[in-house]
């Protein structure tokens, strides 16, 4: 597709674009200009049940093929986005979403890498051989695909989490359905054109807003469910899939902690920082959001760390800068009602804590620092997921973890340590799905990403992300039938005679 129009409202399907004429539809918005971006279509029941059926029926010659020719497909899938430019997708996820045009490539370019990985993984176990219970027989377990998955976007990554489960679910033989955020449904169906490497069918992107999710996720004919996105879609997700006893992977965000130890070397805990809380402008799930830093160092780790959050730029994705816009304008009015509720209560903004007066138009907020922040506040109990960390002063490393804990959150934790005993007690401690010392918001293709609590369910990404994705199934073969003396009728003296004795 040459020319790809974005104000008419289509989806993915058959490996072609159709133009749902006469369909509901939903204007997008660049929220650094609030310009029109396009238009998307919000799918009907009856739109996603066309798509449902066509994938249903491309899965089932996907599913017989052998793991090398579909592994062979997916490579080239992988060849195709790191041989393609991704400017056009780039530009259209910073116009969308806000996103600085650096991260947007940035977050492309680490696409075609999961769709090799799952192709490999996939190929190198296909069940279990037990030893068996019985002489004679075989017994094993074998995977299998569930057959259509369905997997609904967040905004932020909207292409890489996406190729996470999507990846994966292929190579575990299903067929799968998209529904993108509706902030950034036209990056997403740009990208599609990857997927006509694959038979009509095998891959669709249907576009609109909860009600599309759920219809997508209520049919009887799709059969897993991937969600990122926050806990309280992730709890209506999780209980219309419980409905129907179907399997789920739930990301639902969190509030991170970062503890800046005694024994921190702050020349790499201050930048490493300003990255784990102002990157994308802290619309990130694994964020650091709450901040415990000892007081040993806390004046100084404060003073370093506001010096270098004040030199990031704040501006336009497609200009010069490190901090763009905020999705929306409800975005960015949580971010100012959580920041006003913490001032108000006693805390101080080091830096920030305004909408930036050069950029008064779009949905920009400034980096903020909080200090004097206190566990009670709602700050520090809720998801913030905007440029804010909020600082609170602790007196000792099991004080942080303590309060690093009192969290209905359970997704990343971080810790600047150059202790390796204090390395080695996070790790151990910390209640979250994943634990980062002295690098955090790294991921690797081959480790399980997820939560505890209510940041969600199921994992992501290695093993466990592939097993997400394909159901077990027992296999018992006897080759030389024969009776078993188990089998009816029983012998006579397997009967109770009324001794006590069996």
């Amino acid at each position: 597709m040459t020319d790809f129009d974005t104000f008419a409202p289509r989806i993915f399907a058959g490996n072609a674009y159709p133009i749902l004429d006469g369909a509901a539809t939903k204007t997008l918005i660049d929220p650094a200009s609030l310009a029109e971006v396009g238009r998307i279509a919000l799918c009907t029941d009856a739109q996603v049940e066309t798509v449902i059926a066509d994938a249903n029926a491309a899965q089932k010659s996907w599913k017989r093929m052998d793991a090398k020719s579909r592994a062979k497909l997916l490579h080239k899938i992988a060849d195709s986005i790191e041989t393609t430019d991704f400017h056009d997708v780039a530009i259209l996820m910073v116009r969308e979403m806000g996103k600085p045009y650096p991260e947007a490539t940035g977050e492309l370019a680490n696409c075609g890498a999961i769709f090799r990985y799952y192709a490999e993984l996939a190929r190198d176990e296909a069940g279990k051989i037990a030893g068996t219970t019985q002489t004679g027989s075989f017994q094993f377990s074998r995977y299998e695909p569930y057959g259509v998955s369905v997997h609904i976007m967040p905004f932020n990554f909207p292409i890489l989490l996406m190729c996470w489960t999507l990846a994966a679910s292929l190579a575990a033989g299903n067929a799968c359905i998209v529904k993108p955020a509706e902030a950034t449904s036209l990056c997403t169906l740009k990208f599609m054109e990857h997927f006509k490497i694959l038979a009509p069918g095998m891959v669709s992107c249907v576009t609109g807003g909860a009600e599309t999710a759920q219809a997508l996720i209520r049919s009887k004919n799709t059969h897993a469910v991937a969600f990122t996105g926050s806990v309280a879609a992730g709890k209506m997700v999780n209980m219309a899939c419980a409905e129907q006893m179907k399997p789920c992977v739930i990301e639902a965000g969190g509030s991170d902690p970062m503890i800046i130890s005694e024994h921190a070397p702050l020349d790499v805990a201050v930048p490493g920082s300003v990255t784990a809380a102002f990157h994308l402008s802290g619309q990130i799930c694994t964020s650091a959001e709450r901040f415990f830093v000892d007081e040993k160092v806390h004046d100084a780790f404060v003073t370093r760390f506001a010096e270098a959050a004040s030199k990031l730029r704040v501006g336009p994705g497609l200009e010069k800068s490190e901090i763009g816009p905020l999705v929306s304008e409800a975005a960015r009015n949580k971010v100012i009602d959580l920041v006003g509720d913490a001032v108000a209560n006693g805390a101080k903004a080091v830096i920030g804590g305004r909408v930036p007066p050069d950029y008064n138009t779009g949905w920009f907020y400034e980096p903020t620092i909080l200090t004097g922040v206190t566990p009670d506040m709602r700050i520090m109990r809720e998801e913030v997921f905007g440029p804010v960390a909020s600082i609170c002063k602790v007196s000792s490393f099991d004080e942080a973890l303590r309060l690093a804990n009192d969290s209905d959150f359970g997704l990343g934790a971080s810790v600047f340590t150059s202790d390796m005993g204090e390395a080695m007690q996070a790790a151990e401690e910390y209640e979250s799905g994943m634990v980062w010392v002295n690098n955090p918001l790294i991921d690797n293709d081959a480790l399980p990403f997820g939560g505890w609590k209510l940041s969600g369910t199921g994992r992501e990404l290695g093993r466990h992300g592939l097993d997400a994705f394909r159901q077990t199934k027992m296999v018992i073969i006897d080759a030389k039938p024969e009776v078993q003396e188990w089998w009816y009728p029983y012998p006579e003296d397997w009967f109770y005679d009324g001794s006590g004795r069996f």
